[in-house]
């Protein structure tokens, strides 16, 4: 038996390389697959490769979810279709980097909209859905919770990433009488359409890449991985939790 059979995910950010690839993965494991984007385009050309295989993506797009109204929309809406939600994969994220000298007031706050609140936001419409049979949510953060970087300006990203690990802590004790599980995942750098220039470019990559022990970026699928065995029944006794996909970057 798949290890998602009839279960509903809610994914966000399914136009984008991570979300793209998480929305096949766990159709491949009998989800049913309820996604979003603020890119219409993205989000339906993963329509498109999910049709191609069989499988349909639910949902909408575009889905602004830093504006409370939307999230509760979406997330309502994917109750009102299935009658049930189990996995709430929050993956969407956007960022503005600049030294905390430069940043200006609107970029701290887009990074923090677009990084933290709008997590809360699919979590506090989703929760009671979740508490009925007990899910999981599941949130993407990065290194940037746990160190800094000398390559960009990225403090308004290691407070809001912050922010995602500790909120995970506290959706776990929150969660356990009602039997929902949360876990986060701090990926490093990972290879996606939106990093590839940094990726294809010789110093920008070497810089990025210092301290990792492979060096090498991460793929989507690798953490997509995790975030399947996460979101399984098999991590049924996981909750709480940071789990750190970064090729070794934190282990020196």
């Amino acid at each position: 038996m798949s290890r998602l059979s009839g279960k509903v995910a809610l994914i966000t950010g399914t136009g984008g390389g991570q979300g793209r690839v998480a929305a096949l993965r766990f159709a491949r494991e009998g989800a049913l697959v309820v996604g979003c984007d603020t890119d219409a385009a993205a989000h339906e050309e993963t329509r498109r490769l999910m049709n191609a295989e069989g499988f349909e993506l639910h949902g909408a797009a575009p889905v602004d979810l830093g504006d409370h109204a939307q999230a509760q929309a979406w997330v309502q809406s994917a109750a009102d279709q299935f009658g049930r939600i189990d996995i709430l994969y929050n993956n969407a994220s956007a960022a503005r980097f600049a030294p905390v000298a430069d940043m200006s007031i609107e970029d701290w706050h887009y990074t923090i909209r677009n990084e933290i609140d709008l997590i809360f936001f699919t979590t506090k419409y989703a929760w009671n859905h979740l508490a009925v049979r007990g899910g999981v949510i599941l949130n993407i953060a990065s290194t940037a919770a746990w160190a800094g970087s000398r390559v960009a300006g990225i403090s308004a990203h290691c407070a809001a990433k912050g922010a995602v690990v500790s909120f995970t802590r506290q959706l776990a004790v929150e969660g356990a009488p009602v039997g929902i599980r949360a876990i986060s995942i701090s990926p490093g750098f990972v290879r996606t359409p939106g990093t590839a220039a940094f990726v294809d470019n010789p110093v920008m990559r070497k810089a990025l890449l210092d301290g990792v022990l492979q060096d090498r970026p991460g793929e989507p699928d690798e953490v997509v991985s995790l975030a399947l065995y996460v979101a399984s029944d098999e991590a049924g006794f996981m909750t709480g939790s940071d789990l750190v996909i970064d090729g070794g970057l934190l282990a020196v």
